[in-house]
């Protein structure tokens, strides 16, 4: 029986997942919400008599019974969560399996999705296998004696390497996104900011549970891109840079390789850094048995030393940034290919000696927002969009180059995805900046304002690639 892929995802990710479900010569089904009628992938199929049963309309991306009552209504044999919504959702992962009519999770199994998606049990798992963490503890303390101890370990071991301005961050261990964090920079206020995180979390969480970790100020943020199989294959897809974020912690350039010494004079040896960590993302994944694509998170210190931060088990905005500067057996991988085919049982057919590395490459993400107010959203209607299409560019993008496209409310207003690619990353800086500079968004607001991205705040940005 042929597959039919239920992409449950909208903007330019659904396009994305569409084109490879095309390649790979499967079926697909889309959904979409009244705000997405205008997004180009779902004005196509509704206007297209031949995929107009493909398409079909729900309340929600974030409404399981409305899309796996689209998937058994299309007869659909897999979901594709793509990235957020569903991505991480280990709930949901198991239920599409286990249910009477089981569907294929186009992602790991959910029972790794449980394990790494909780960061507590991640860092102690990583712990155990030498892994290196931020400085911390690796589970909730409830105890103000023994969190005080720590706290103390903590402010002398940065004193012993003369780390600047040293602090710790206080959790609360059931928050998130941000939620119940506090820096305490002197030991003597550390009861006071104990004992009030703890009830915050107790208020809060319903768990009173707190984390100690250290404050680590002046990093890069870099990523490890994993393939893996359901038959123990596995490789890696080197790494990315992904410091370049809003004050939201959202990312807004990446590079892959993570450094390279034309942009900055590293203390360290980078490509020691760079092995080291990809070695320890394998030993990670090895040791859970991951067996779908999945990221790896790191920060870097000025000083070269490598913390775990988490892992994503889903495909990224940024996965073609990787791909773009790999070639299997002399040809630039699909990511998005290689994730459904693998999920759906395919062996790799490649190995790690297969895949070489060349050049560099970079993603711009093109985003309607004030850059000068915060990275605050930009709502209104977009009357023209293009962009210049070279063979060293890709630029994804559900916004219609031929019809008024309203930025819908509903989500983050992001248009598009520039990646450029070159056989150095000076080269690819300027394919970039020439790229975006070529690009042309018009539009107006209700109050016929003109439209605000943060393509100026991107060219201003290049030159800060992979530094400190």
């Amino acid at each position: 029986m042929k597959e039919r892929v239920l992409i449950a995802n909208r903007g330019e990710i659904a396009l994305r997942i569409m084109e490879a479900c095309k390649n790979l010569g499967l079926d697909y089904v889309l959904v979409y919400t009244p705000a997405d009628e205008d997004s180009k992938h779902v004005r196509q199929s509704l206007d297209s008599k031949s995929n107009r049963n493909k398409v079909w309309r729900i309340s929600s991306y974030t409404d399981p019974n409305d899309i796996l009552a689209v998937a058994d209504h299309t007869k659909c044999t897999a979901i594709h969560p793509g990235y957020g919504f569903f991505s991480e959702d280990f709930r949901f992962a198991r239920r599409v399996t286990v249910r009477n009519r089981p569907l294929t999770f186009i992602g790991p199994k959910w029972e790794v999705i449980k394990d790494l998606g909780d960061k507590i049990n991640t860092k102690r798992v990583a712990n155990q296998l030498g892994i290196p963490t931020i400085p911390g503890t690796d589970g909730p303390i409830y105890n103000e004696m023994e969190a005080e101890e720590i706290a103390k370990q903590l402010m002398a071991d940065q004193h012993e390497r003369n780390i600047k301005n040293p602090s710790i961050l206080v959790k609360a261990a059931a928050g998130g996104g941000g939620m119940g964090i506090e820096e305490v920079e002197q030991v003597a206020e550390f009861r006071r900011v104990y004992r009030r995180i703890q009830n915050y979390a107790k208020r809060q969480f319903g768990d009173p549970g707190v984390l100690i970790e250290q404050r680590i100020r002046d990093f890069n943020h870099l990523e490890v891109q994993l393939t893996c199989s359901r038959h123990g294959e596995r490789v890696h897809f080197g790494t990315r840079n992904c410091t370049i974020q809003s004050t939201g912690r959202q990312k807004r350039l990446e590079a892959a390789p993570g450094f390279d010494s034309c942009c900055f004079p590293y203390e360290f040896n980078y490509t020691d850094v760079l092995n080291k960590i990809v070695e320890y993302s394998v030993k990670l994944a090895s040791h859970v048995r991951y067996d779908n694509v999945g990221t790896w998170e790191w920060i870097v210190t000025r000083d070269g030393q490598p913390y775990l931060l988490e892992v994503n088990t889903r495909i990224q905005v940024e996965n073609d940034v990787s791909a773009r500067i790999s070639y299997v057996n002399g040809e630039q991988p699909n990511l998005l290919k290689e994730q459904i085919r693998l999920a759906l049982g395919d062996r790799m057919g490649y190995n790690q000696n297969d895949i070489e590395f060349r050049g560099a490459s970079i993603e711009f993400r093109i985003i309607a927002e004030d850059t000068h107010r915060g990275f605050s959203p930009w709502m209104g209607t977009i009357n023209t969009f293009s962009f210049p299409q070279y063979d060293w560019s890709a630029v994804y993008t559900h916004v219609p180059s031929d019809w008024p496209y309203v930025i819908p409310t509903d989500y983050d207003p992001n248009l598009a995805l520039a990646i450029v690619w070159g056989a150095t990353m000076e080269e690819a800086k300027e394919r970039g900046l020439r790229l975006i500079k070529e690009v042309v968004i018009e539009g107006t607001n209700a109050n016929n304002e003109p439209i605000l991205t943060n393509i100026p705040y991107l060219e201003a940005n290049v030159d800060r690639l992979l530094t400190f």
